[in-house]
């Protein structure tokens, strides 16, 4: 009633108690949402795609409007960026078991043209440019590939890998200019005979190609500018009035739209006349580029943090949406209706520029992915997922006029530009290993936004930004609480109400800023209906003793809650709680150690493993002859055949947990102990012989120091230099050569040295480091805590610390 009062004057006592009470009304009401998905379905749409293939041994590849399915069943294939040439050879196969163990499933990779033909007529397919060699370590590793074969590939390198020469020859490159044609076709042919018996239809791991990259959206500039000069694209003249700097929504015009989609036609013959056979062929999709219709994968893109435009804004890559509706940077030269949204550029990252310096918060990662998975994405792709460095060629080298490092092709990437693990590595894995087991009953499934979602705007920091994907049914409840350069609020005493065909079901939702949360409800565990789950799905095993694994954050009570059935029975339990209420029986596992339930169903028993999400975020899975396990550890867990590499970073003694208990058997070692406990998992410490390398280093002025190279002792896989400096920029040279930089963020600089080890006669790296000026541009994206304080000086340089930090390693054997 007190809502209807007007001009009636109380004390502030009370109208503070009303103001109270009026707040908490309001509130009450904003705490339910409610959505209805009794009507969610999906029309697929099977046999309008030319694509598809089968290897020799009869395994299948198809695409319909939807997904890609592997073997008739519906995948949702997980690609990470990782370019060949651009880390050293001899760590190729180190790398590639790192992203396995990430959860990539395929890796994608450019051919950079100019790396490969720096002189016309002479190409180079040695040392880290052996394609071949790369390809066979990614068969071996049983990883995928999708191959990027130009011939603009962009990748922040000089003239987007066109090679300098070809500027001088009598046509308009990137057009169907026979002159241009003839070279491509020559250059697709050195590329087919470097993979020849390595594609998927030879039983090789190459299942996919990228046709060109960008094609009438993107360039990049020839050789370098002067400031403000127009940058003289690398695009066919006819197309230059449409050409962005960078990823853009393109909303110009294009004339020559047809002429474009007819040369993107013309290189998927030169590539098929040249072998270069694939299931899938791929075009960038994004800003009106062509693609082949109807022939190729319109692949879509998603960078939180660009540089390219002229200052930070809040993106709208954190808000859910339907993607085969409303692709990211429409509009689009395709019906997205007849493709599935296969997010293939999801900035994992971004390159610093020398005016423009992000910093990516590893929590943006995870939740661009699950706001993607929410909004009917059903390929997910990371640029980059392994950073690297650009080898100094003879002509080429990083793209200069854009300002990028000389050296460092970092990209503040999952793993990094020396193969270091980041935050963002677990967090991302927790969705790969989910999709891997239960991607098969997502893909299929339709997208549901709430009634008001379109209303959402990414400076509303307040509103739940929630989506569903289910088939009326059963699904997932995706929930998202990030947002870059902004701090959302946290959520918590929320419900989400689900209308499905069959029931209505409420779930309860807390969730802190900066975190999100994939729900599943109506899942079939082995007969067993799990009503809903306030924890996440990390992956599950079946054969003859299934189990389930499941990991919540402490900020959202953890519950599982199934339907009460006949013969349903709890026959063990270990650190949970067991209540009944109405028609449920509610699981409440207690975070702080490893929480197992076992529900047994018409005689079939499945174990439930419950675990924190700082737990989890140390999970890896390992099968072995037949058998899957979960390996929870602070180390890194690389798996080779019939061994296990951890590799710890500065900590010469880890734990190793296992579970389910009995599954992985090893033989015995000195350095690894067997804890007795009651966890449901066989626990093991691993103490290794410390090292402590001696830094030897020589100070020669305030911006220069130089450091001995350690030796890389037995028991160490690589050795870090860590560099806490305030500057410009970082310069370390090896022999006089520039070998690595940085642009200063505030963060210490990592330097791996084991590639530098033994490579040098002076065996030291000679670091210059340069001034940071308080007029610098790029002073507006760096963090509170990294600006600088001039004071009275206009500029500042300080080598604040240098420290090693030995990465260990230490194999064990699977019997």
């Amino acid at each position: 009633m007190f809502l209807s009062i007007k001009k009636i004057y109380y004390p502030k006592a009370l109208a503070f108690l009303l103001s109270a009470l009026s707040l908490n009304f309001a509130s009450a009401q904003q705490k339910k949402y409610n959505i209805d998905i009794s009507n969610a379905a999906k029309e697929i749409v099977n046999g309008q795609l030319n694509l598809g293939g089968v290897d020799p041994q009869g395994n299948k590849i198809e695409v319909n409007n939807y997904f890609i399915s592997y073997n008739n069943q519906a995948i949702i294939p997980i690609t990470g960026e990782f370019h060949f040439s651009r880390y050293a050879e001899t760590y190729w196969g180190e790398s590639i078991k790192k992203m396995k163990a990430g959860g990539i499933s395929m890796i994608a990779t450019y051919v950079f043209w100019n790396m490969h033909e720096e002189k016309e007529g002479s190409f180079k397919w040695t040392g880290n440019r052996n394609l071949r060699k790369f390809l066979q370590l990614c068969k071996a590793n049983d990883i995928q590939v999708i191959i990027r074969i130009g011939p603009f590939c962009h990748g922040e390198i000089r003239n987007g890998g066109l090679p300098d020469w070809l500027l001088s020859k009598p046509f308009s490159i990137r057009s169907n200019d026979a002159g241009y044609l003839g070279y491509v076709d020559r250059l697709y042919n050195e590329i087919g005979k470097q993979m020849k018996g390595l594609f998927f239809k030879d039983g090789g791991p190459v299942v996919a190609t990228q046709l060109e990259n960008e094609y009438q959206h993107s360039a990049a500039p020839w050789g370098i500018s002067y400031p403000g000069e127009p940058y003289d694209f690398t695009a066919s003249a006819r197309d230059r009035a449409v050409t962005h700097q960078g990823v853009a929504v393109s909303d110009v015009k294009n004339p020559y739209a047809a002429l474009g989609q007819d040369h993107m036609k013309m290189l998927k013959s030169l590539a098929i006349k040249n072998g270069i056979i694939t299931p899938l062929y791929t075009a960038t999709g994004w800003g009106n580029a062509a693609i082949v219709e109807n022939e190729s994968l319109p692949v879509t893109a998603a960078y939180a943090y660009p540089t390219w435009t002229e200052k930070a804004d809040i993106s709208p890559f954190f808000l859910y949406k339907d993607m085969t509706k409303v692709p990211d940077y429409a509009p689009i030269s395709y019906n997205p209706q007849a493709y599935p949204a296969f997010a293939a550029e999801l900035g994992s990252g971004i390159m610093s520029t020398y005016s423009r310096r992000p910093t990516v918060a590893a929590e943006s990662m995870d939740a661009l992915i699950n706001r993607c998975l929410g909004s009917a994405a059903n390929g997910l792709g990371y640029y980059m997922y392994h950073g690297g460095s650009t080898p100094k060629g003879e002509f080429y080298f990083s793209d200069e006029t854009y300002g990028y490092p000389k050296i460092s092709y970092d990209f503040q990437a999952p793993i990094g530009e020396y193969g270091q693990i980041r935050p963002a590595f677990h967090r991302l894995k927790l969705i790969h290993f989910f999709l891997k087991e239960f991607g098969y009953l997502l893909a299929p499934m339709a997208v549901t936004l709430p009634p008001d979602n379109n209303k959402i705007k990414s400076e509303n920091l307040e509103t739940l930004r929630y989506s569903v994907r289910s088939d009326g049914k059963s699904g997932f409840l995706f929930i998202n609480n990030f947002q870059d350069d902004a701090k959302p609020t946290d959520k918590s005493g929320l419900m989400v109400n689900l209308n499905t065909k069959t029931r209505k079901i409420s779930v309860p939702v807390n969730l802190k800023s900066g975190e999100n949360a994939i729900y599943p409800f109506n899942l079939n565990i082995n007969g067993a209906n799990l009503k809903y789950a306030t924890a996440q799905l990390l992956t599950k095993s079946n054969g003859a003793n299934p189990y389930y694994v499941f990991f919540a954050d402490g900020q959202q009570p953890a519950e599982l809650v199934f339907t009460k059935s006949a013969g349903l029975k709890i026959v063990n339990l270990s650190n949970c709680k067991v209540s009944q209420v109405g028609n449920t029986i509610k699981i409440l596992p207690d975070l702080k150690s490893f929480a197992e339930v076992s529900i047994e169903l018409a005689g079939k028993k499945t174990k439930i493993l419950i675990v924190s999400k700082a737990k989890a975020l140390q999970s890896y899975v390992i099968s072995a002859d037949d058998q899957k396990a979960i390996c929870f550890s602070e180390a890194i867990i690389l798996k080779d055949k019939d061994q296990l590499q951890l590799l710890s970073l500065g900590k010469a003694n880890f734990n190793l947990s296992v579970y389910p208990k009995g599954s992985l058997v090893f033989e015995n070692t000195s350095e690894m102990k067997v804890q007795k406990d009651n966890f449901p998992t066989d626990h093991y410490t691993v103490s290794v012989p410390e090292v402590s390398p001696v830094l030897d280093k020589n100070s020669t002025a305030k911006d220069k120091v130089q450091v001995k190279l350690p030796v890389l002792e037995k028991g160490l896989n690589d050795i870090f230099l860590n560099i806490d400096y305030l500057g410009d920029v970082g310069l370390a040279y090896l022999d006089n050569t520039l070998v690595a930089d940085d642009f200063y963020k505030g963060l210490p600089w990592n330097i791996g040295l084991k590639q530098f080890i033994g490579q040098s006669k002076s065996n030291e790296l000679q670091f210059y480091f340069r001034p940071i000026y308080k007029t610098a541009p790029y002073l507006v994206d760096l963090l509170p805590q990294a600006l600088p304080k001039f004071e009275r000086d206009s500029k500042l340089v300080d080598i604040k610390k240098l420290i090693f930090v030995p990465e260990y390693t230490f194999t064990i054997k699977i019997k």
